[in-house]
């Protein structure tokens, strides 16, 4: 794996005229980006600062492989470090401290998180990561908060909520500055709603996620005042520093560096350092093949991939999906979760009850997503 990072990748500007009639001069600086900073060299940087944010994109494999790396030679370093994670909230705080510590396995680890119903984004990008810290004891910490919170918020406002949902809120509030507000307007473009104050709902919605995140964080680092946290969170949580980074260095008066996984757009102002790298792809993942849906509490299949792996085993639009492997399945995020580590080939027993019929179970080879299954 190559990494290649820098403080500045290039910022260009044109200076306006002094005198009419003249052409603009061109302002800017460069960076060679063939001369990458050695990660021995990045490491010993970060290891500077009290808090180091690494940016990513959620599902790219290789953002989360680059914060693997960074991790380890920080550890290597000095291994009195913890990890804070977005994807989690802090009531799953239980679980994470449980597996870490060895106590449960990842399957009992990911059911008791509540991670598919949660988060959703295939485990398989973040395994390395939790899995490395489990063999090393780094401790994790859960910094988000339930996703219906700033849902609520992005209905309602913040002046809507309930007296028990505002008691939810972190303490205190910074306000979102212009430039701040101006990147949420790019996004919230594309949610194309026309409701009176949507936005501004957006942008508070926005501010409990990063202001709870913060919060958490601040409060692991001021009760370990000799242990340095890395926080893994979404780019747009730590660009520009206007997310959690300034509003945890207000309350926790540590220094930090943010280091963002690439960027489609570059500005000198957005991240201390910036990681270039060839994007990687997972392997693909054992796939049934099934549309599933919850109703009355059970899992029905709501369709099924023509030629996929359940349809060629028999399985059929309506059935109740009771158990895969023995376990229980409900929801679309228990299948998940009992398929999540399975490949293309891999044999799997699923139990389905059928109406008038008894419960009947299936043997049924996996297949690959480009397979039409």
């Amino acid at each position: 794996m190559r990494l290649r990072c820098c403080s500045l990748v290039l910022a260009l500007a044109f200076a306006p005229s002094s005198m009419p009639g003249q052409d603009p001069v061109a302002s800017f600086e460069a960076v060679d980006l063939d001369t990458p900073l050695p990660l021995d060299r990045l490491a010993a940087q970060l290891a500077t600062r009290r808090v180091v944010f690494i940016g990513e994109n959620h599902d790219r494999y290789d953002h989360h492989l680059n914060q693997l790396e960074i991790i380890r030679r920080l550890y290597q370093l000095d291994p009195n470090l913890a990890i804070g994670v977005e994807y989690f909230p802090q009531t799953a705080q239980p679980s994470l401290d449980d597996y870490i510590a060895g106590r449960t396995t990842e399957q009992e680890f990911l059911r008791a998180s509540g991670y598919y119903a949660s988060w959703g984004y295939d485990y398989r990008l973040y395994e390395p990561i939790f899995r490395y810290a489990r063999e090393q004891r780094i401790p994790v910490r859960a910094l988000n908060v339930p996703s219906d919170l700033p849902s609520s918020v992005a209905k309602v406002g913040m002046a809507g909520l309930s007296t028990a949902q505002r008691a939810r809120l972190p303490m205190e509030f910074g306000p979102a500055d212009d430039a701040y507000r101006s990147r949420l307007r790019a996004a919230f473009e594309g949610h194309k709603t026309a409701q009176p104050g949507a936005f501004d709902r957006f942008v508070e919605a926005q501010l409990v996620w990063d202001e709870s995140m913060a919060e958490s964080a601040s409060v692991y680092v001021n009760a370990n005042p000799g242990r340095r946290l890395v926080v893994l969170a979404g780019s747009g949580h730590l660009a520009f520093g206007s997310g959690i980074p300034q509003r945890l260095e207000r309350r926790a008066h540590v220094n930090y560096a943010i280091v963002l996984n690439g960027a489609d757009e570059i500005d000198r102002h957005m991240a201390d350092y910036l990681v270039l790298g060839d994007k990687q792809q997972l392997p693909p993942a054992g796939i049934l093949g099934v549309s599933l849906e919850e109703k009355n509490g059970e899992g029905r299949i709501r369709s099924l991939t023509p030629n996929g792996a359940a349809a060629k085993a028999g399985l059929k639009a309506g059935d109740i999906l009771t158990d895969i492997n023995g376990e229980t399945v409900k929801n679309v995020a228990d299948m998940r979760l009992a398929l999540w580590d399975r490949k293309p080939g891999d044999r799997v027993r699923v139990t389905v009850r059928r109406k008038h019929a008894l419960p009947r179970t299936f043997t049924i080879d996996l297949a690959a997503p480009d397979s039409g299954a």
